[in-house]
């Protein structure tokens, strides 16, 4: 829903915002400290902080996180909610091919395998004097699947915003799930999207952006949509930077900076003027669609490489890959690239945890 200036609602913790729709002219805008409504007070467990990056697979057995337990977290951290594309892996066409056996497709269907991946998203966590702040980038058609197998595990129960980096599908295509949240955690959520991929959710969810359409009683997302630019701006204290990139010819993109941290998920190419926001990133998520070359609209491996080369970030991970990319083969051939050129270039997995520095 789009709401006026001076509308207020009740928040949960982490929500402190005025119902309106902002256009972000600055990176200044202030955030007050908020309070809980009764009806939406957290529910948090006790999750222990992993301080590297997992080297084995995640967790996917039930999560030891117990109803009215405190969850505590020392340090930011990252988590990766999805690194497929938007049609995930593994494909129907694939698994029911009886000439063709494709391996990744295959191996995606057994359980804790890190070949099974969903829509590209991350979801930012760091402690607040008022609690744990949850901000995922994207929720694409598969966002609920993902959540539901992400969300107990690690402790998460609110969504204190949302950034989005362009109106394809598999970036918007599960804003009308987040109406479990908004019916049952929580009043609502914010949207941060910049106007050109507003005026497609006007055609696509319509009835969010403008809920008098909606039959009475009936129950849809409640979302808060904030107009951002290409300029930086505050999501609960966090200042977000945002990387434009082309997805593909005349189709613009945004990747984001928060602390140290640069992300890209959807890119054919960087313009000149992005690449002096990229200086000292020490964590690089990266597009990398497929092993031998680029799309017309994603980097292929050796193209998101030449880019890791350019820009040297401390740490790499890449995102968004199809079918073509075995986790553990391309990984292999990646660790070399550490010992030859000092890279540390790895495919990150549905479920990765990675701390990071805001």
């Amino acid at each position: 829903m789009i709401l006026t200036q001076g509308a207020v609602r009740p928040s949960p913790t982490c929500f402190t915002r005025f119902a309106r729709l902002t256009t972000h002219l600055s990176f200044s805008k202030a955030n007050p400290s908020s309070t809980s409504g009764s009806r939406y007070e957290n529910s948090r467990g006790r999750l222990p902080y992993f301080n590297r990056i997992l080297s084995a697979a995640p967790v996917h057995t039930n999560s030891s996180v117990q109803k009215g337990e405190q969850i505590t977290l020392e340090q930011p951290e990252i988590i990766f909610i999805g690194t497929g594309t938007s049609e995930g892996i593994p494909r129907v066409s694939c698994l029911t091919d009886p000439l063709k056996k494709c391996l990744v497709c295959s191996k995606a269907v057994e359980p804790g395998n890190k070949n099974k991946r969903l829509n590209t998203s991350i979801l930012i966590r760091y402690p607040r004097p008022s609690g744990i702040c949850n901000i995922l980038i994207d929720a694409g058609k598969f966002f609920y699947q993902s959540a539901l197998r992400w969300f107990p595990t690690y402790g998460i129960r609110t969504l204190d915003a949302v950034v989005i980096t362009h109106s394809h599908a598999d970036a918007i295509g599960g804003l009308d799930d987040l109406r479990d949240w908004t019916n049952n955690v929580q009043p609502y959520i914010p949207i941060y999207v910049a106007e050109r991929d507003f005026e497609v959710m006007k055609k696509t969810h319509y009835y969010l952006v403008d809920t008098s359409v909606v039959t009475p009683g009936a129950a849809v997302s409640e979302l808060q949509f904030d107009i951002i630019q290409e300029k930086p701006f505050i999501v609960h204290d966090l200042k977000f930077t945002p990387l434009p990139v082309w997805h593909g010819r005349n189709y613009r993109s945004l990747g984001f900076r928060f602390g140290s941290v640069c992300y890209i998920s959807d890119v054919s190419e960087i313009p000149d003027e992005t690449y002096p926001l990229l200086r000292d990133c020490e964590v690089l998520v990266m597009d990398a669609l497929r092993p031998d070359r680029s799309s017309s609209t994603h980097f292929g491996l050796p193209k998101a490489l030449e880019e890791v080369r350019k820009i040297r970030p401390k740490r790499t991970l890449f995102t968004g890959m199809m079918h073509l990319m075995d986790h553990e083969k391309e990984n292999e051939g990646l660790l070399k690239l550490m010992e030859t050129e000092g890279l540390d270039v790895q495919l990150s997995y549905d479920g990765l945890r990675v701390p990071i520095n805001l």
